[in-house]
């Protein structure tokens, strides 16, 4: 077993900011395996009295990644695809929009999202790093840090991917906490 076989694990004694993307990144994977490979039955699935899906949570976690990096972080509105997309600014328009997208359309706006995030989140640390403040703020006035903003979307998948184990193994009956060695996105 090598790291390559597992490249989302975090490092075991790394510095803050390895260990906070290591945690994001483990879940932003984990996730994605929850997801991956469905066609859109399998993306539109529900269980019990839920409207939530896995089609609706990859294109809200996709609009979470852009506001987080974008406008939370700077300021700027959150512009291509959302604008494009329709994009409301309001959650449940993402759950019940998805209905409409092809899985083609879901995972490559999730995927787009990651890479637009990634690079955000690079540029803001070389620039400042964690302690750095970004534009969102309180009532109070008082700014956010960029590390209170990866803490934040820790907290937001660590929720949804905790859906998603539930959805997925209703679907077909995935289940498990961690992809396997090697995996690497399907769809």
């Amino acid at each position: 077993m090598t790291d390559s076989d597992y490249p989302w694990e975090p490092p075991l004694a790394g510095n803050e900011v390895e260990h906070l993307i290591g945690a994001l990144d483990r879940l932003r994977t984990t996730f994605r395996w929850k997801a991956d490979a469905l066609d859109s039955a399998g993306l539109q699935a529900r269980i019990g009295a839920s409207t939530l899906t896995l089609g609706g949570l990859l294109k809200h976690l996709a609009s979470v990644e852009d506001y987080t990096f974008t406008a939370k972080l700077s300021g700027e509105p959150i512009g291509a695809p959302w604008d494009a997309l329709g994009w409301t600014g309001d959650n449940d328009w993402e759950f019940g929009s998805a209905a409409d997208d092809s899985p083609e359309q879901l995972y490559a706006l999730w995927d787009g999202a990651i890479e637009r995030s990634r690079s955000r989140l690079d540029a803001a640390l070389a620039n400042g790093g964690l302690d750095q403040l970004a534009h969102i703020s309180g009532p109070d006035g008082q700014h956010a840090s960029v590390r209170r903003l990866v803490c934040d979307l820790i907290e937001e998948y660590g929720r949804h991917t905790g859906h998603a184990d539930l959805l997925r193994e209703a679907v077909d009956g995935r289940t498990g906490e961690d992809p396997p060695a090697g995996w690497r996105p399907v769809s």
